[in-house]
């Protein structure tokens, strides 16, 4: 399966990002061996960043080497928004327009147990769909050290609210990559009973 393929922006008219660095992932081979979307803000400005990914991996007791390591954990990584930042904030209406894109990405993993959610991007856009789906909201508003760990649900998964893992922000906090890496390890352990 090629989710790039079943999944495209036909407008591409969003305010505040960079529209050539539009990107949906390839996605895997088998969509029923997804057990967890791992969702990031927006498309990174280096595809390099995403080798954080296999660090925070790593810091959360896995043995992985390669992106394709974490993925054959069952492991999605998507973003919530599909083009590249060039600015902060992503207005509201460039994440509404995103968050379509998404909710359908989303329902090509029919057999996904967990959403990790990777900062407020990540978190909003998801609560965006529920609003428009008059769905109860899956992540309540309020800062993400206060958040984590709550038990929330969003379309039959369980959500994991974390802080963004992708890029040089990774490195700046010692305390966010160990709660991304106790985010992920729980993630896991959900899928893993």
């Amino acid at each position: 399966m090629q989710v790039a393929d079943l999944i495209r922006c036909e407008r591409l008219a969003c305010r505040g990002v960079a529209l050539d660095r539009h990107s949906v992932p390839n996605g895997p081979g088998n969509p029923d061996s997804v057990a967890i979307v791992m969702v990031a803000g927006a498309v990174p400005p280096d595809p390099a960043y995403w080798l954080c990914t296999v660090e925070a991996f790593r810091a959360a007791g896995e043995n992985v080497e390669t992106l394709a390591d974490v993925e054959a954990l069952g492991v999605y990584l998507t973003t919530a928004v599909k083009c590249g930042k060039t600015g902060y904030p992503v207005t509201r209406e460039t994440i509404e327009a995103c968050s379509y894109l998404l909710e359908e990405e989303l329902g090509l993993f029919p057999l996904a147990q967990v959403l990790l959610l990777m900062g407020d991007l990540a978190i909003k856009a998801v609560n965006v769909i529920a609003e428009r789906n008059h769905e109860p909201r899956p992540v309540p508003t309020g800062a993400t050290y206060r958040i984590r760990g709550g038990d929330f649900r969003f379309r039959g998964m369980r959500v994991f609210p974390s802080y963004l893992q992708v890029g040089p922000a990774f490195y700046i906090e010692k305390s966010k990559r160990r709660m991304i890496a106790e985010d992920i390890a729980a993630a896991l352990a959900c899928v893993r009973g």
